[in-house]
C-alpha cells in the first residue's frame, strides 16, 4: 500500500511539473507571463526530480523584461531546426513521413478524448506536456517515452547555449526513466525513422 501511495504522489508531482514546464516553454507573451505567479505557487506545492531545474526557468521568466524574453525565446527555438520544440522533426526530419507522424499523434490524442488547439501542431512540446499533465499516468508515460529520444536530442542541442530553457527540458526528462542515448557522433539522419507512433491504419 505504501508503494502504491508513493507512486500516486510521484505521478501527481510529475503531472504538475510537466504542466508548469509546458507553460514555461511557450512563447513568453502576456498570457504566459501573467501566469507566472500561479506557476510559482504550483512549484511551491511540488517536489522531486526536475523541481530545481524548473524553478530556475520560472525565476528567469519572473526576472526578465518582456521584450528581452521574447527575443531570447526566438533565438533559442526559432533560429535552428535542431532546437525546435516540434519533436517529430527529430524523428522524421523534413520529410513526408513527418506528416504521417503528426496525423498519428493527433489520432492518438483523439482516442484519449483530448483535442489540442487547431492552431498548434500535435508534436509541439507544450502541447505534449499539456496532454501528459491531464492524461492517465500510464498513457502520459507512453507518449513521453515515445518522444524520449527527441527530448534527449533537443536537450543535447541546447547544451551549447546559455539558456534557462534548457533547464525546463531537463526537468521534463527528469520525470522519465533514463534510457540509453545515441552518442553525439550519430548524425540526425541515422535517427530519422524512429517510430514514436504507428503511422498506418487505425482511426
Amino acid at each position: 500500500m505504501k508503494l502504491s501511495r508513493s507512486r500516486a504522489v510521484a505521478s501527481r508531482h510529475h503531472a504538475a511539473l510537466r504542466q508548469v514546464a509546458g507553460w514555461c516553454l511557450q512563447y513568453p507573451d502576456e498570457a504566459v507571463l501573467g501566469k507566472l505567479g500561479l506557476l510559482r505557487a504550483c512549484l511551491d506545492e511540488t517536489s522531486g526530480p526536475g523541481h530545481a531545474e524548473l524553478c530556475r526557468t520560472v525565476a528567469f521568466l519572473e526576472q526578465g523584461e518582456p521584450g528581452a524574453l521574447a527575443s531570447h525565446y526566438i533565438e533559442v527555438f526559432d533560429r535552428k531546426p535542431r532546437r525546435t520544440l516540434h519533436l517529430s522533426w527529430f524523428l522524421d526530419g523534413d520529410t513526408r513521413r513527418r506528416g504521417e507522424t503528426l496525423a498519428a499523434v493527433r489520432r492518438f490524442y483523439r482516442s484519449q478524448g483530448y483535442a489540442p488547439a487547431e492552431n498548434e501542431l500535435p508534436d509541439f512540446l507544450p502541447v505534449i506536456l499539456e496532454f501528459a499533465a491531464v492524461a492517465d499516468p500510464a498513457v502520459a508515460e507512453e507518449v513521453l517515452s515515445r518522444f524520449h529520444p527527441a527530448l534527449d536530442l533537443l536537450h543535447r542541442n541546447m547544451s551549447a547555449m546559455d539558456t534557462p530553457y534548457r533547464d525546463a527540458v531537463a526537468a521534463v526528462l527528469a520525470t522519465l526513466p533514463a534510457v540509453p542515448v545515441p552518442p553525439p557522433a550519430v548524425p540526425l539522419a541515422e535517427l530519422v525513422g524512429l517510430d514514436p507512433f504507428p503511422t498506418g491504419g487505425g482511426r
